[in-house]
């Protein structure tokens, strides 16, 4: 029960996070957000989250000291992401986040903020995207493309640390249907990329906005 009831905070926080970078990416029109739209956010966001956490949990049952590697290596790559970007971009230091801040306060600030971006980017894909060189910090452009690596890279790997949970499992999960399980949690991760594209292509409260459809892009 109590597992359940995080998660649904978690799947709501995950929504209203949504909705809020759709305000923040267009705030000088008036957003109006559909039920429908809601629905398919809670859908896209339950199904990426539950099934990423039970592919973690599973490899992490039989391959304890790995996963901590899997979860060190994404974290790593999620964090240092921004600040790549960043230093290929030859953008300015930002400097105006806040006029009080000293350039190490601004760096531990961006520090921060990019430790919770890769938090967030190892579970499920991140609603607004950190963009250093912008002024507001966030990219306001969709970016289809980046979109695409991030679900087809997580898919392979869910696939592979399944894979690995399937050969090394142990006698605990004698009484488990293994293939079984792995086929749901697969599916559960494509049927969560189903709703996130539904969302895009029809839900999306901005959509008319965009320079090119979600399928188009595809």
């Amino acid at each position: 029960i109590f597992m359940v009831l995080s998660l649904l905070s978690i799947v709501y926080g995950a929504l209203r996070c949504n909705i809020l970078a759709i305000r923040i990416k267009y705030d000088d029109y008036d957003v109006r957000v559909k039920p429908a739209a809601y629905l398919c956010i809670f859908l896209w966001r339950s199904f990426e989250i539950a099934t990423r956490v039970a592919v973690l949990v599973l490899f992490g049952s039989v391959l304890r000291i790995w996963v901590f590697l899997v979860v060190l290596l994404n974290f790593l790559g999620f964090c240092f992401y921004p600040w790549v970007i960043f230093w290929l971009s030859k953008s300015p230091f930002p400097e105006n986040i806040e006029k009080e801040l000293s350039r190490v306060g601004t760096t531990i600030v961006l520090c921060l903020l990019t430790f919770l971006y890769a938090g967030i980017n190892m579970f499920c894909w991140s609603a607004a995207q950190v963009e250093l060189s912008d002024p507001d910090l966030i990219s306001k452009s969709q970016n289809w493309y980046r979109m695409t690596v991030y679900y087809i890279v997580r898919l392979m790997e869910n696939a592979f640390l399944l894979l690995m949970w399937y050969i090394y499992r142990t006698d605990f999960y004698l009484y488990v249907c293994a293939p079984m399980l792995v086929l749901q949690l697969l599916i559960g991760y494509c049927m969560g990329i189903f709703f996130m594209l539904v969302f895009y292509q029809f839900c999306h409260p901005c959509k008319k906005l965009f320079s090119s459809s979600i399928t188009e892009a595809l």
